[in-house]
């Protein structure tokens, strides 16, 4: 049978249950929602109230605001209406309050909260609207439209608001555990960014206040409290915080609460180009967790919510109970961002990798105020969850990773001048200290003499001393080769990248023309066709070129790769110079960068050649990576050596990259292993390459310059120049 006609669809009668119960994440999730539909109701206020039923059988939880009601107008064609735009579209209350409900769907949650739902609302004119809603009824019914609910209005004369009333049953009840209102005041708690009226111009004249009252709930404390931020959030250890515009620039302050008279600092901030995500708001604040650090925390006024002072176990707790980075719009936060272990900036991952330099996520309380989803593009996902994992996401991780970084620059700095942090290993340095008898050998001998021992006694145990001295140091020298070719090897996993790139031509020439060559010695064989010769030999050619390419390629390699370090010995300094470069040549070429060697002919230098290798490579990578990172017009790296009559006097390396930061080269901290301003860099290759300057009688030291990174490479001084 052929038929056809028009029809409508029908949304099922549960399909409401379904946008409240599967939509709205959880039971907190609910409240969250509800409390938004107060806020904008322009109310001043928003009372939370769960009241147990005397024989615990079920109970009850009013949410009453005092905004300005809905007519009864509203409440059928837009509260009753699921999913309307009507919020959507008008974006802002009658106050001036940006909509934080806009899916139109957030007063279904009070389906999860109860079996039922009373509305009442009243308007400023004074038109009071009763409706009943019994959640069931949708359930047993086929359609949307098969439901009716009974609405009534009155002329009255009371206060303007909304109050909802859901009670549940026993069964309901006993979900209701001092955990789960635990979590429920944690949630409220972090709702309303603490920070949002110190750093969000919107934020400075809008009260909104939140109160919880909680009665009669078996094993379960009453409560009538004002939610309140957490009180750990003032005593932080370090914080940086600002505003960055659309444009990607801003300006950040870094203050600092550890130590007494520090001023707050001003960082200038370039994300490289517009956010993608509109213009942000930070507030980031980091403690540590070391034993001090919790013994500070508790002297500057830590208490807990009955007012006593904490202890160090409590103090803890309350760092891993209400850590996070939570995400704002309009001063209210997105959950889950701003849970704890809802880690979406990856802070521990990238911790493992360099625990000494980056914060764990147990070390920060965070807040980043976003726009509405217009100007970011930043969407909130229907079942409150989060954020959508898009693009504008994406570079709001980008930024905010950062952000964070300028801070983490700023804490490792004070920590190793502070001494706080387990300071880093630098092996020359050790060395020396530890196998360097000369003052141990002045103090015996200056002991002795005072003592009334003759000089030859003396300078036989003098003698003693010098010959285990001579022991010891033999094997610092063979420790001190161990480490070099350790650090060759650790610079040589810098530029396999560079090889492994380079030598992909060469080998797919192999791959595609063995099995050409292959065919052609066959077919010779068999015909006999001595005119296909030529054709062997171009590509035999081929094969010997692409292998003279490999040649090279690993040749660069061998003095990194040495297995064994041979005796120091003069070297062409240029021709090594030019050979480091040449690593990069591909790189450099392709980027287009400049390299200048200025460097007299044929002067040589002592010194062992993985070590010039390793201080040219690790500044060469880091230029590379400046410039490209921050898209320099000039790209040029120039390395000049000075010397006379046959003494070097010093090597300068500058490129024309975005350069070092002022207080980075005064502090040294650019030498220290583990600090890297690179996002996801290890913190060694200055390091190293100082390591080896040392080694070498040379020394490393970072100047500033209007230009670009600037190095020098000198003799060492003693300690009086």
């Amino acid at each position: 049978m052929n038929s056809s006609g028009t029809y409508k669809i029908r949304p099922a009668g549960r399909h409401i249950l379904t946008i409240g119960r599967d939509l709205i994440q959880d039971c907190y999730a609910a409240v969250v929602e509800l409390v938004k539909n107060a806020y904008d109701a322009d109310s001043l206020d928003v009372h939370i109230k769960f009241r147990a039923k005397p024989d615990r059988n079920g109970y009850s939880i009013v949410i009453t605001d005092h905004g300005h009601g809905m007519s009864r107008d509203t409440v059928i064609h837009k509260w009753m209406v699921p999913s309307t735009r009507d919020k959507l579209d008008r974006r802002q209350s009658p106050s001036g309050r940006t909509m934080q409900g806009r899916k139109g769907v957030g007063r279904y949650a009070a389906s999860i909260l109860g079996t039922d739902l009373l509305l009442e609302t009243v308007t400023l004119q004074g038109e009071k609207t009763t409706l009943l809603v019994e959640w069931n009824t949708f359930e047993a019914a086929q359609y949307l439209d098969d439901v009716e609910i009974l609405i009534e209005t009155d002329e009255v004369s009371e206060t303007s608001g909304t109050r909802l009333t859901m009670t549940g049953d026993g069964e309901l009840l006993g979900e209701w555990n001092q955990k789960q209102f635990d979590k429920l005041r944690f949630e409220l708690k972090k709702l309303i960014s603490p920070v949002s009226a110190a750093i969000s111009d919107e934020a400075n004249d809008d009260e909104f206040r939140i109160s919880l009252e909680i009665d009669g709930f078996p094993d379960v404390l009453d409560v009538t409290e004002t939610i309140e931020p957490y009180p750990i959030f003032d005593l932080f250890d370090y914080r940086i915080t600002g505003r960055i515009g659309p444009d990607g620039k801003g300006t950040l302050t870094y203050s600092l609460q550890k130590a007494r008279n520090t001023t707050e600092e001003q960082i200038r901030f370039d994300a490289g180009g517009p956010t993608g995500c509109g213009g942000l708001v930070f507030d980031f604040r980091v403690y540590d967790r070391d034993k001090e650090a919790i013994d500070s925390l508790i002297k500057r006024g830590l208490k807990g919510e009955d007012g006593n002072y904490v202890g160090k176990n409590q103090a803890r707790q309350l760092l891993t109970v209400y850590n996070g980075i939570g995400v704002y719009r309009n001063g209210f936060r997105i959950r889950p961002h701003g849970d704890p272990g809802f880690d979406w900036i990856e802070l521990d991952k990238k911790r493992v990798q360099n625990p000494s330099r980056k914060i764990g996520s147990d070390q920060i309380i965070g807040y980043v105020l976003i726009q509405s989803e217009e100007l970011s593009g930043l969407v909130e996902k229907s079942a409150r969850d989060g954020l959508k994992q898009n693009s504008a996401f994406e570079r709001l991780k980008e930024i905010t990773e950062k952000a964070i970084a300028k801070l983490e620059e700023k804490r490792f700095i004070y920590r190793q001048k502070a001494g706080i942090s387990r300071p880093a290993l630098k092996v020359e340095k050790e060395f020396e200290r530890l196998f360097s008898f000369d003052a141990l050998k002045r103090d015996v001998r200056s002991k002795l003499t005072r003592g009334g021992i003759d000089k030859k006694t003396a300078d036989e145990i003098i003698a003693i001393i010098s010959r285990d001295a001579e022991d010891k140091n033999k094997v610092a020298d063979d420790i001190r080769q161990t480490v070099a070719i350790y650090q060759g090897q650790a610079t040589l996993g810098k530029i396999i990248n560079v090889i492994l790139h380079e030598g992909r031509r060469p080998l797919s020439f192999f791959r595609n023309q063995i099995p050409r060559i292959e065919k052609l010695g066959t077919a010779v064989l068999k015909s006999r066709d001595i005119e296909r010769i030529p054709e062997i030999i171009s590509i035999a050619d081929g094969v010997g070129n692409n292998a003279d390419i490999f040649v090279k390629l690993f040749s660069r390699l061998d003095p990194l790769a040495a297995g064994k370090r041979t005796a120091r010995k003069p070297l062409d300094l240029k021709k090594t110079i030019m050979d480091t470069l040449a690593v990069f040549e591909v790189e450099m070429k392709a980027n287009h960068v400049l390299a200048k060697v200025n460097c007299p002919n044929d002067f040589r230098f002592s010194s062992w050649p993985q070590d010039i290798y390793a201080i040219f490579t690790n500044l060469v990578d880091n230029s590379l990576y400046w410039m490209n990172e921050k898209k320099v017009i000039r790209r040029e790296i120039n390395i000049e050596v000075v010397a006379t009559g046959g003494t070097l006097l010093h090597i300068d390396f500058c490129d024309t990259g975005p350069g070092i930061e002022p207080d980075l080269i005064a502090s040294e901290v650019i030498f220290e292993p583990q600090f890297s301003t690179k996002p996801s860099g290890t913190g060694l290759g200055l390091a190293i390459a100082g390591e080896a300057a040392t080694r070498n009688g040379l020394e490393l030291r970072a100047f500033e310059s209007d230009t670009g990174a600037y190095f020098r490479l000198q003799p060492k001084r003693g300690d009086d120049e």
